[in-house]
């Protein structure tokens, strides 16, 4: 068996995937089956069982995507004019016949652009002498040899110039595509490159307009002056070939940042389909589409080798606001790379600086893609959205996360989560920390400043119900550090691509394992203690069983593997299988930002379709309000004689209600803003008003829903539910209230706000004891009423046992509430402070005696 390919042996696609799916299953099957019988939980038995089983698939998996990835390298280098490409596979399926394929492919690809390559150096050769001709002609016009007619004379030699410089061009471009093509580098102020050009275009006598805007003014950079003059008469004379009479030509000439620049060239033309787009800078790409416009492609051939040469794109943008014409835009850096003569040389001289060939890939690695073959598509790709930025092997990485398992394992099973938790908390946390190159930002303080309070609860609270939505609120935050999210769909995105890291990271993992095992003498090791240890149990078992002396030998000298061992080997996978797949999002966080709703969406909604629908639901509240003022002013009597229920009643049964109504208020104005069509500044406005009005209308449902929740309490008392109830509708109240902002704000940070709201919610609910505050408010109407559920304060939590234990209630009611609670862990690792004081109380209450009453509501 080839360690690098198990599987290379099956000569069928199909048999390997049904043998990997076969084995995986059987693993799976396997280790459930084990941890259902030791008594593990799911949230450990189910992700240990399927990271175990993506191992092994991986595993087995070895070397069958290999030839894919190959020709997937091969074709973006094919893409680019490289078509010496070999795909390595030593097997016999489909996929090596593919491979074989390809390479034939290839191959005939590289004699068909040969010939190409050859027609260019042909037709440059046969126009270089009636170009010389025309050129010798100009000069004796200017020189006075011949008399000149106008000044339009001297345009007409530099066009002759720019020509015989497009001969010498199709040349380079027919030498393996200009590599090695000089380049002389001087300073070039745009503004001076924009007017040449237009005045150029007006001597062309075509009814077009021709316009150009530089910003800054006095914007200047370092280029080629003669290549890109070349370039911008292409693009232009392009533009005025594909543009209608009484149009307009645009070029616009702007920095984009401190180190980039960028020349966009848009006309009214018919514009681009993306079949064209995908070949427009190919050599006859444009002259083959049939547009009609007469030109064979060659000068936006030129123009995107002369972009490449100066390390920059050209690329065709789309129309996405459905207006004609096309955009050609070429992006720049200010200060190329490439060697650069002094000022004072520049301005004696014009050096000529070669650009180098770039070398021969020795892995078959795809080369980064380059967007000036195509038009500017979204990043729907996993590569596209969640690149590798640090592809180097995570030695360290990897022992965190074996370490945080291994402490893992060590300090909870058998324990109450308490003190040990916390620990294995804080060590996961600052591995995290330590990874993430975003560890100083200060969303980073921001986020730890909420999260480190909140993984306290595991040792502040005694009931662990409030310390598990917690400890996920403070993940959700975790992964809004790494990633630095700012919107909704960024923040969700970002809490996916925690499990998503598990796939995502394995070839990183591989690399790691690799880059370890280097040498080969760890990986030996490895494999020979696996081997003997198989092999010792085998027939160690089998001769043990058989001999009852040895049996009892084998008995003294091995330790009792019992279902503890196999509980803390499951919470070693778990925490060091999740410490690994955040320590990968630490270091390669995904591109989240790039998979906003609103910047992808191919279809929306025309302007009718949604305003008649949110006209409908503003007059649905526009109804509830005149409900709500008739109920207010007609007050109690006229609730109930209206409705036949008390006003406590009809609160009781509308808050549920409202809270639904607000939550789908927000979402329907997430909708709207993303799909809803407004083609117009009319419909900006109206959209934007309506979706105020909403905002508006839900803040008002949220202050009713409150009142309501208010008056049911001061009813019938308070419980922990109500009190969640409550905060969490104080929270939707403030998500409203940011939504509400960003509609004249553009505020793009509402996920942020939305994440750390709520976030501080959590934490109020639960740092801030819930428990103790229902059982303070019971107390208090206690006082003032006489009325208390003994029943329901005996089952609040044990957070809640100090504070009932110290309050004016009689001497029974406490003994009925705190009585025969006395189940306690007295070990260091479950220590809890929520706990400890709950202890101390109920030491003081022994079970109470059968005869005592506990089920009335009156204590005198």
């Amino acid at each position: 068996m080839d360690r690098s390919e198990p599987l290379a042996g099956i000569g069928s696609i199909r048999t390997r995937l049904a043998v990997l799916v076969g084995v995986s299953v059987v693993v799976a099957a396997l280790v459930g089956a084990l941890g259902t019988d030791v008594g593990a939980p799911l949230w450990l038995t189910i992700p240990a069982t399927i990271g175990l089983a993506l191992l092994i698939t991986r595993w087995l998996a070895s070397g069958m995507t290999t030839p894919l990835r190959q020709m997937t390298a091969a074709a973006s280098r094919m893409a680019g004019g490289d078509y010496d490409v070999r795909i390595a596979t030593t097997s016999s399926d489909e996929i090596a016949s593919l491979a074989r394929a390809f390479e034939r492919m290839a191959g005939d690809l590289a004699t068909a652009d040969e010939h190409r390559r050859r027609l260019v150096a042909t037709v440059a050769h046969e126009l270089r002498t009636p170009l010389t001709a025309q050129r010798a002609l100009l000069e004796n016009l200017v020189d006075g040899v011949i008399a000149p007619d106008d000044a339009a004379l001297q345009q007409a030699l530099h066009q002759s110039e720019r020509l015989s410089g497009l001969v010498t061009d199709l040349l380079d471009l027919s030498r393996d595509d200009g590599r090695g093509a000089p380049v002389r580098p001087a300073q070039v102020r745009v503004r001076d490159l924009l007017d040449r050009a237009v005045g150029e275009a007006d001597l062309q006598g075509r009814q077009v307009t021709v316009t150009a805007r530089v910003e800054p003014q006095d914007l200047t950079v370092t280029a080629d002056p003669g290549r890109l003059h070349q370039v911008l008469a292409n693009l232009v004379d392009n533009a005025l070939r594909h543009s209608p009479g009484g149009g307009t030509v645009e070029l616009v000439a702007e920095r984009t940042d401190a180190h980039r620049w960028q020349l966009t060239v848009a006309d009214e033309g018919p514009g681009l389909s993306p079949e064209r787009a995908d070949r427009l800078f190919s050599r006859f790409g444009a002259g083959a589409s049939g547009d009609g416009g007469g030109g064979t492609g060659l000068g936006l051939a030129i123009a995107g080798w002369v972009a490449g040469m100066h390390h920059g794109t050209i690329t065709a943008l789309p129309q996405d606001d459905g207006t004609a014409g096309a955009r050609l835009r070429m992006t720049l850096p200010v200060d190329p790379p490439f060697a650069r003569p002094s000022r004072t040389t520049l301005q004696h001289q014009e050096p000529t600086v070669t650009t180098p060939s770039p070398p021969a890939p020795t892995t078959p690695t795809a080369p980064p893609p380059t967007p000036s073959t195509a038009l500017a598509r979204p990043l729907t790709t996993i590569r596209g959205w969640w690149p590798e930025h640090d592809d180097r092997p995570q030695p360290r990485a990897l022992g965190a996360a074996l370490g945080v398992g291994l402490l893992a394992a060590l300090l909870l099973p058998e324990h109450t989560p308490g003190l040990g938790l916390l620990v294995v908390l804080v060590a996961g946390g600052l591995s995290l920390w330590a990874a993430s190159p975003r560890r100083t930002h200060a969303l980073s303080f921001v986020t730890a400043a909420l999260a480190i309070p909140l993984a306290l609860t595991t040792i502040l609270r005694a009931d662990f119900g409030y310390a598990v939505p917690a400890l996920m609120t403070a993940a959700l935050l975790t992964v809004l550090a790494c990633t630095g999210a700012r919107s909704l769909t960024g923040i969700a995105a970002s809490a996916l691509a925690w499990p998503a890291s598990a796939l995502r990271g394995l070839p990183l993992l591989d690399r790691t394992l690799r880059a370890m095992t280097r040498g080969g003498q760890l990986a030996s090791t490895l494999r020979m203690g696996a081997v003997s240890l198989v092999l010792l149990l085998v027939f160690g078992g089998l001769l043990a069983s058989s001999d009852a002396v040895l049996g009892s030998w084998v008995d003294a000298v091995v330790p009792d593997i019992g279902d503890a061992t196999v509980f803390r080997v499951f919470t070693f996978v778990f925490f060091a299988g999740v410490t690994l797949a955040g320590l990968y999002l630490a270091i390669n966080p995904p591109a989240v930002e790039h998979l906003e709703l609103s910047d992808h969406v191919s279809h929306r909604v025309p302007a009718r379709e949604w305003q008649v629908p949110l006209l409908v639901v503003v007059g649905v509240f526009v109804a509830w309000l005149v409900a709500q003022a008739a109920s207010l002013l007609g007050g109690h009597d006229y609730v109930l004689r209206t409705t036949g229920v008390t006003y406590a009643e009809s609160a009781r049964q509308g808050f549920g209600q409202l809270v639904v109504v607000t939550v789908l208020t927000l979402a329907l104005v997430t909708g709207v803003r993303t799909y809803g069509l407004a083609q117009t500044r009319r419909d900006e406005r109206l959209r934007t008003s309506l979706l105020a009005a909403l905002c508006v209308l839900a803040l008002l449902v949220v202050g009713s829903a409150l009142r309501r929740m208010a008056l049911y309490q001061q009813a019938y008392g308070w419980t922990e539910a109500r009190v969640v109830g409550t905060v969490g509708e104080l929270w939707l109240g403030l998500v409203v209230l940011a939504v509400l902002t960003s509609l004249f704000t553009g505020w793009r940070r509402l996920g942020r706000v939305v994440v750390l709201t709520g976030a501080a919610a959590v934490l109020v609910l639960t740092v801030g004891n819930t428990s103790a505050f229902v059982a303070e408010r019971n107390i208090a109407r206690y006082e003032a009423t006489g009325k208390i559920d003994i029943g329901y304060l005996g089952s609040v939590g044990p957070d809640a046992a100090p504070t009932i234990h110290a309050s004016s209630l009689p001497a029974a009611a406490k003994e009925c509430a705190l009585a025969g609670r006395h189940d306690h862990d007295d070990a260091l690792l479950a220590w809890n402070l929520g706990r400890e004081r709950a202890h101390e109380v109920y030491r003081q209450y022994p079970a109470a005696p059968r005869s005592l009453e506990c089920s009335g509501t009156r204590w005198e």
